[in-house]
């Protein structure tokens, strides 16, 4: 029963979302300055850090929990992307945030093989 209300709770916070989006879209500045831009961008790399770590760690003893830590490693990483691209600056920024983007989309698809295997993760 808890189940299926949290489902619900996910499913009408999605609904929500959308209006909230379109808020966003139309009152949000096309750029601004923003402070501690380093600690946010290394932070992402931090974080990505410590779930391939983990990732890694737990999947070498064997424990299904590495399966949770590739999820979260594979959301950080698309993210990590995504702000890679979206806030480079045209010419030389953008293309080595392409390149950045690539290899991070390359980690997130190996931590989505590690989180979608059947069976018990790690080394046999």
């Amino acid at each position: 029963m808890r189940r299926k209300w949290t489902l619900i709770l996910l499913g009408s916070a999605a609904v929500l979302l959308v209006p909230w989006m379109v808020v966003l879209a139309l009152t949000l500045p096309t750029s601004t300055e923003v402070r501690n831009w380093s600690l946010a961008w290394i932070g992402l790399d931090v974080l990505m850090a410590l779930g391939c770590a983990t990732t890694a760690l737990l999947g070498l003893r064997g424990d299904p929990r590495a399966r949770l830590a590739a999820s979260a490693t594979a959301a950080v990483a698309i993210l990590d992307a995504w702000f890679d691209i979206t806030t480079a600056q045209a010419g030389g920024d953008l293309v080595v945030a392409a390149v950045c983007a690539v290899g991070e989309t390359a980690l997130a698809c190996a931590c989505g093989f590690v989180a979608l295997s059947k069976g018990r993760v790690g080394v046999r």
